[in-house]
């Protein structure tokens, strides 16, 4: 079997949204799954080794990353207004020795509709009991397919607060918060997820997501207790006082969002508590828009529910366009698990964007691809078609520049170097359906 692979007569995508499509072009891939050269096929003979598939000018570009997912659920709609006694059953319930095995059932089937549909890695920010560690270790020892994967286990919040008390790690002190990160970072994690407002999902009252449950002094202890060991901290935060104490505290990354003042822009762009002396915003607006532009004939939530996505949507939308105007570093996530976010469908987040904020698709895809790269600390091997890294690759029949729907079903998914098996992704019509609406 040869040792490497040449794509040679496509069209490549970079990555970088300030360089054009190349048609024509070849990728050398070697043993190890890195790219060894790309040039003008024309140019470029591939080694006498090589595989080479002639792709017949298809689109190539790099894999898709989701920087913010959670893998307990699929996306299909619940009544979000779910009787608590029940819920908490059901929470109970994957606790025990036959729960986590449905529940890691569940996380690698996840895992694997979402490789298929294009997306090579992607950041889970809250599971239950470190399942997410054990999937990520499955998955790196050949066990499980899925996703490149980095975790974050438990989120921490205050008592009552957001995600607690079955998601989370409750803390009500500096010291407190500490010593949570030290469980999680025993449990074996690679980022730390605080929460720093509620939620949308938990709240049981109009105005309870985004109200501010944590302190900038808890904020703080957990970040500088997380960077000392060089790992990096998310805040769920959507409202712009929870914004800004995050930000203060020296988080890395903002998870949904919100207005900005003239001190969280500054924050975002100079912060001298964050690890890398700067902060990330990654919106997740498919976690608010169907439930706030749905007609509640089709989402039948509770007046809370509907009242807090409305929002925390709107919220979210103008700090994004915010972070565009003021070059504020943004990537990409859509709360996959949510209602009505599945983990095939990234390319409604992108397209959200496109008609909803006036970004180009150039633009959408350097935030899937290259920026979320950079902001998860993977830009030297991920993110672009460079020579040195990881073949991470979609292949694509149509041009996503042209129609971003081009990534809903990717003609091949390229991990490693290595091409994934095709499998068909078993879709949910009635949530298709509803979002095609919008």
């Amino acid at each position: 079997m040869k040792s490497m692979r040449a794509l040679t007569h496509c069209t490549i995508i970079h990555g970088h949204a300030s360089i054009p499509p190349e048609p024509d072009m070849t990728i050398l891939i070697g043993e190890d799954g890195n790219i060894l050269n790309v040039g003008k096929t024309n140019e470029l003979p591939p080694h006498a080794d090589c595989e080479v598939i002639n792709l017949g000018g298809k689109f190539v570009m790099p894999g898709l990353i989701n920087a913010h997912v959670h893998l307990f659920s699929d996306g299909k709609p619940m009544q979000l207004s779910v009787g608590e006694n029940l819920l908490n059953a059901g929470v109970k319930l994957l606790g025990t020795g036959l729960g986590k095995r449905i529940l890691i059932k569940r996380m690698r089937k996840n895992a694997e509709t979402a490789l298929q549909s294009g997306v090579t890695t992607m950041r889970s920010v809250g599971e239950f009991f470190y399942q997410d560690v054990k999937l990520r270790d499955l998955i790196q020892n050949g066990k499980a397919q899925g996703p490149r994967l980095m975790v974050s286990g438990f989120f921490l919040s205050v008592t009552g607060g957001h995600g607690a008390p079955f998601l989370a790690l409750e803390g009500d002190s500096p010291w407190e918060g500490r010593k949570n990160v030290r469980k999680n970072v025993r449990g074996g994690v690679d980022w730390i997820k605080i929460c720093t407002t509620g939620g949308v999902t938990d709240a049981k009252a109009l105005g309870e997501a985004g109200r501010l449950q944590m302190t900038e002094d808890e904020v703080t202890a957990i970040c500088d207790e997380a960077h000392k060991i060089g790992l990096m901290v998310a805040a769920h935060a959507e409202s712009p006082e929870g914004v800004r104490v995050a930000l203060r505290g020296g988080v890395d990354t903002i998870e949904h969002g919100a207005a900005m003042d003239a001190e969280t822009i500054s924050l975002f762009k100079n912060n001298p508590r964050s690890l890398r002396g700067y902060s990330s915003l990654i919106p997740t607006l498919q976690a608010g828009y169907p439930t706030a532009l749905l007609d509640r004939d089709l989402t039948n939530v509770s007046d809370t529910v509907y009242g807090n996505a409305c929002l925390i949507y709107e919220h979210m939308l103008k700090g994004f366009r915010q972070a565009l105007e003021h070059g504020i570093t943004i990537g990409i996530g859509t709360d996959a698990a949510m209602s009505y976010v599945t983990h095939y469908n990234l390319w409604r987040e992108l397209d959200h964007m496109i008609r909803f904020a006036g970004i180009t698709t150039m633009k959408a895809i350097d935030l899937v691809t290259r920026s979320n790269a950079e902001i998860l600390g993977l830009g030297d091997d991920r993110g672009t078609i460079d020579r040195g890294k990881k073949a991470d690759l979609l292949v694509l029949e149509q041009n996503p520049l042209e129609n971003i729907r081009a990534l809903a079903d990717p003609y091949q998914v390229m991990l490693n170097g290595a091409f994934v098996e095709k499998r068909t992704v078993r879709k949910i019509p009635e949530v298709d359906l509803l979002l095609d609406r919008i």
